[in-house]
């Protein structure tokens, strides 16, 4: 068992970390591939920005809450899945309204992906009072956060599991695959829930239907909601579909 020195401010590090490395995922994005993020700006408008922070705040505190709610001590809370969901709802509706048809996350893929890698780290040193740690177990990497028992690494599990997603992004768009700028937001939203699935099993949530509990349903939305992007985006015309040309197999190379 490995001992895990925990305090309850390393989650706020934690998060500025993982705002810093967004911010700098997001930077290197616009450099290498300016066109995918001004694409976005063409499409967009500041309303669109402001739908996308409220509903991600909403929907992280709601269901934040209506999990830990169910809990043997009551409680609110927030999560970075919540906050996905409600931001995805909020910037539908949006595009919705105004008869955008394409897909507008690209340029989050990456600031999201780093977001989890680092910020999980901050939710593990936070220990018990994050109420992110894992169930029980006696595995040799078990970690204790304060309680002398053995835990589930969750948060190593998930941080793992996004970075290796993230290193396969990366290395596609240096090889100039189509799919990173295309439907590369879906697939991380579907890469996301998987992992995550996976891991709410070796989480202590209460129950709300035999073994699963409310985020794994969450998830199987998240899959769905990817599943019919991608297969609408795969049956339109190539990236060159709206007139916009993005340049994929050299990102220094000007537009076509």
């Amino acid at each position: 068992m490995i001992s895990i020195p925990t305090a309850v401010w390393a989650h706020h590090v934690g998060d500025l970390l993982a705002w810093g490395g967004a911010f700098l995922g997001g930077a290197w994005l616009y450099r290498r591939y300016p066109e995918a993020v001004r694409r976005l700006s063409r499409q967009t408008e500041p309303s669109y920005f402001i739908q996308l922070a409220v509903g991600g705040v909403i929907g992280a505190w709601l269901f934040g809450s209506l999990n830990s709610l169910r809990s043997e001590i009551p409680t609110m809370s927030h999560s970075i899945a919540g906050a996905l969901a409600g931001g995805i709802t909020a910037v539908e509706l949006w595009k919705w309204r105004r008869g955008v048809r394409t897909s507008t996350g690209t340029p989050f893929v990456i600031p999201i992906a780093v977001a989890i890698v680092i910020g999980r780290w901050g939710c593990l040193f936070a220990g018990l009072d994050d109420g992110t740690f894992g169930s029980p177990t006696d595995l040799p990497w078990a970690v204790d956060l304060g309680d002398g028992v053995g835990r589930h690494p969750v948060q190593i599990y998930e941080s793992a599991a996004m970075l290796l997603f993230l290193l396969v992004y990366l290395a596609a768009l240096r090889a100039g695959r189509a799919w990173p700028l295309k439907i590369g937001f879906h697939v991380l939203i579907m890469v996301y829930a998987g992992q995550r699935f996976v891991w709410e099993f070796f989480k202590p949530y209460p129950l709300v239907w035999g073994v699963f509990n409310s985020f794994h349903f969450l998830m199987l939305g998240f899959v769905g909601y990817g599943i019919c992007w991608i297969i609408r985006e795969t049956r339109a015309k190539p990236l060159r579909a709206e007139g916009v040309a993005i340049p994929l197999s050299q990102p220094n190379d000007e537009p076509l």
